[in-house]
C-alpha cells in the first residue's frame, strides 16, 4: 500500500513539474489556449487520443467488458473510424479555422447568436462529462485505498486544476503525451501478463468471453445489437469531427501536422481495444463471482473494479500504484483539456465580447486562469453530486449524455464545414429540435413502445432496452429527424447581410486553405518540445525502474523492467531527436 501511494505521489509531482516547465511557452492567449498553433504532430495526436480516453476504460467500460464480452470494443473502433475521417478531412479543416477557440469558428459560420448558444450549451455539458470521469476515477481509488469517494474527487480535481492553471494548453498537451505513454505502457504490459498466464490470447478468450461473445447475455434480438453497433460508429464519427470537439487539432503546427496527429490517434485507438480488455476477460474467466472480490463497499459499482481485480491479484507489488497513476492520467488528460477549452471559450468569446471589450492579453490570461479554477470547482461539485447517482452504469451514463445532450450540437458543428447555404438560425434551431427529440427519448420511450414499433414477438430484455435508450435510439432519431431538419433549413436561406456574408466567406476560405509552416523558421520551439518532454519521460522511466528494489519474483521484476523500458525508450528517442534536429539545422546553415 505504501509503495502504491508513493508511486502516485511521484506521478503527481511529474504533472506539476510539466506545468512549471511549460509556463514560459505562454506569451499570450493564443499560446495559453491552443499552444499558439505551434505543437508537433505527436503531441497533438496524443492529446486527441487522450481526450477520448479516461478512467472509464479501466472502470465503467471494464465492468461492461466483464459481462458483455466484445461488444464494448465497438465504441472504440468507432473512435478509430472517426479519427480516420479526421485524417482524411476534418483535422485539416479544424486547423485551418485559424481561430484561438472553436467557438470563434462557430461565430464565423453561424453568427454571434449561435456563438453564445454553443457556449452555454457546451460548457455545462463538458462540466457534466468531466464529473463523470472523476466519478469513474473515484471508484478505482475507493477499491484500491479504501478512500472515501468524495475525497478522491476533491484531491484529483485540485491537482488537475493546479496543472492546467500553471501551464495552460502547453501543459495540458504535454501532460497528455506523458499520460498516453504511461497508459499504453501499463495496459500493454497487463495484456501481456494476462495472455501469458492464460497460455495465449485464444485460451484467454475461450475462458473469459460469455456464451454469446459478441453481444453478451441478455440479447435475444440480434438485429438490435447490429443497430446499436451502427449507431456507436455514427456517434463517434460526429463526436470526433465537429468544430467544438476536434479543437485539439487547432494546436498543430500546420495542416500536415494536424493530419498526421489524427492518423496517430487513429492508430492508437485501433490498437488500444485489442489490448485494453484482455485483463477484463481474464477476470471474467478466473474471478467470475464478484461476491468473492471483497469489495462490497462499492455496492452496485463493484463490476467497475474489474481491472483492479486483475492488477491486484495477478501483477507484482507496486503495479497497483503504477496502474492508479495510469488511471489518474487517463482521467486528468480528459479533464484538463475540458478545463482549458472552457476557460478559453469564456474569456475570448464571452468576457471579451460583453464585459470588457478593451481587455488586453495580460488581463485575459489572468482571467483565463481564474476561469480554469472556477470551472474546475464546478466539475468537482457536480462530481460530488453525481456520486449519489449510481443506479446507471458509468459507461451507459456517458453514452446517454453524449447521445441526448451532445449529438444535437454535433450536427451543425460537423455539417457546417461543407453545407454553405443555411440561415444562421438553422444552427440553434437544430439544437432546439434535437433537445425535443432527446426529451422524447428520455421521458416518453418505454420498452413496450419500442417492441410495438418494431413488431417484436418477444419483449425487450433489460440489457437491450438499456442499450437502446442510452445510445441507439436517440442517435437514430437524431439522424432521422434532427439532421434532416438542419439540411431542410437550406430551403429558407435568403442570403446574409454583407457583413455576415463576409464572415461566412472568411470561414470557408480559411477552412479550404492549407496552413503551411515556414521551413526556414527557427526550430527552437520544436526542439524544446522534444527536449523537455523527452527528459521528463526518461526520468519517469528511471523512477519506474526503481521499483525493482522492492522484493518480487523474477517474473515480476521482468514486468517492471518492460514498463520502465517502454517509457525510457520513448523519452530517450525524443531527447535524441531534439539533438539530431539541431545538428541537421546547423549543418544546413
Amino acid at each position: 500500500m505504501i509503495i502504491d501511494i508513493l508511486v502516485i505521489l511521484v506521478y503527481f509531482a511529474f504533472l506539476v513539474v510539466i506545468g512549471w516547465a511549460f509556463r514560459s511557452f505562454n506569451q499570450n492567449t493564443s499560446d495559453y489556449f491552443k499552444g499558439g498553433g505551434k505543437m508537433l504532430w505527436w503531441m497533438v495526436g496524443a492529446t486527441a487520443f487522450m481526450v477520448q480516453f479516461s478512467a472509464l476504460v479501466f472502470t465503467g467500460v471494464a465492468g461492461k467488458a466483464l459481462t458483455d464480452g466484445l461488444s464494448v470494443m465497438m465504441v472504440f473502433f468507432g473512435n478509430a473510424f472517426g479519427y480516420f475521417c479526421n485524417y482524411l478531412f476534418f483535422a485539416a479543416k479544424s486547423r485551418q479555422l485559424r481561430t484561438v477557440t472553436p467557438v470563434e469558428g462557430i461565430r464565423l459560420r453561424y453568427g454571434k447568436v449561435n456563438e453564445q448558444v454553443f457556449i452555454w450549451a457546451n460548457v455545462p455539458n463538458s462540466v457534466l462529462q468531466a464529473a463523470i470521469w472523476l466519478n469513474s476515477l473515484a471508484i478505482f481509488a475507493a477499491a484500491v485505498f479504501d478512500v472515501p469517494v468524495p475525497i478522491t474527487i476533491i484531491v484529483t480535481g485540485a491537482v488537475v486544476v493546479l496543472m492546467s492553471v500553471t501551464g495552460g494548453a502547453w501543459a495540458v498537451v504535454a501532460s497528455d503525451f506523458l499520460q498516453m505513454v504511461v497508459v499504453m505502457s501499463v495496459s500493454v504490459t497487463a495484456a501481456i501478463v494476462a495472455a501469458a498466464k492464460s497460455g495465449g490470447v485464444v485460451p484467454l478468450l475461450e475462458k473469459g468471453l460469455p456464451e454469446n461473445p459478441i453481444t453478451g447475455p441478455g440479447y435475444i434480438h440480434v438485429g438490435l445489437f447490429v443497430f446499436w453497433a451502427f449507431t456507436a460508429f455514427a456517434k463517434q464519427l460526429f463526436s470526433t469531427n465537429n468544430m467544438m470537439d476536434s479543437y485539439r487539432f487547432m494546436c498543430a503546427k500546420d495542416t500536415k501536422h494536424a493530419r498526421k496527429a489524427a492518423l496517430l490517434a487513429c492508430c492508437l485507438m485501433t490498437i488500444g481495444p485489442l489490448i485494453w480488455f484482455l485483463p477484463d476477460f481474464f477476470v471474467a474467466g478466473n474471478y467470475p463471482d464478484t461476491s468473492t472480490w471483497g469489495l462490497e463497499r462499492l455496492g452496485n459499482s463493484i463490476k467497475d473494479a474489474t481491472y483492479y481485480m486483475f492488477v491486484s491479484h495477478e501483477m507484482p507489488a507496486g503495479m497497483v500504484g503504477l496502474m492508479m497513476a495510469a488511471i489518474f492520467a487517463a482521467t486528468m488528460s480528459s479533464m484538463d483539456s475540458a478545463l482549458n477549452r472552457n476557460a478559453g471559450i469564456y474569456v475570448r468569446d464571452f468576457h471579451k465580447r460583453f464585459i470588457n471589450k478593451d481587455a488586453d492579453e495580460e488581463k485575459m490570461m489572468q482571467l483565463g486562469k481564474i476561469a480554469t479554477v472556477v470551472f474546475g470547482v464546478a466539475v468537482i461539485v457536480v462530481g460530488l453530486l453525481l456520486n449519489q447517482v449510481q443506479d446507471m452504469g458509468l459507461f451507459n451514463m456517458m453514452m446517454m449524455v453524449n447521445a441526448l445532450i451532445s449529438f444535437p450540437m454535433w450536427i451543425p458543428g460537423l455539417l457546417g464545414f461543407f453545407v454553405k447555404k443555411t440561415p444562421d438560425w438553422g444552427a440553434w434551431a437544430t439544437v432546439a429540435v434535437g433537445g425535443c427529440v432527446s426529451a422524447f427519448v428520455a421521458f416518453v420511450v418505454t420498452p413496450e413502445m419500442i417492441g410495438n414499433v418494431l413488431h417484436l414477438s418477444t419483449p425487450l430484455t433489460a440489457h437491450e432496452f438499456s442499450d437502446m435508450k442510452s445510445m441507439a435510439l436517440p442517435i437514430l432519431l437524431h439522424l432521422c429527424i434532427t439532421l434532416p431538419f438542419y439540411l431542410l433549413t437550406q430551403l429558407f436561406y435568403k442570403g446574409h447581410t454583407p457583413e455576415r456574408q463576409a464572415e461566412v466567406d472568411e470561414f470557408f476560405h480559411n477552412t479550404c486553405t492549407e496552413v503551411v509552416s515556414d521551413p526556414n523558421e527557427d526550430d527552437t520551439m520544436d526542439n524544446n518540445q522534444r527536449r523537455i518532454l523527452g527528459k521528463l519521460i526518461f526520468t519517469l522511466g528511471v523512477c519506474t525502474l526503481l521499483l525493482q528494489l522492492f522484493p518480487n519474483t523474477f517474473a515480476d521484476h521482468m514486468v517492471f523492467l518492460l514498463v520502465s523500458s517502454i517509457i525510457s525508450v520513448i523519452g530517450g528517442l525524443l531527447v535524441l531527436s531534439s539533438k539530431n534536429s539541431s545538428k541537421v539545422k546547423k549543418a544546413v546553415k
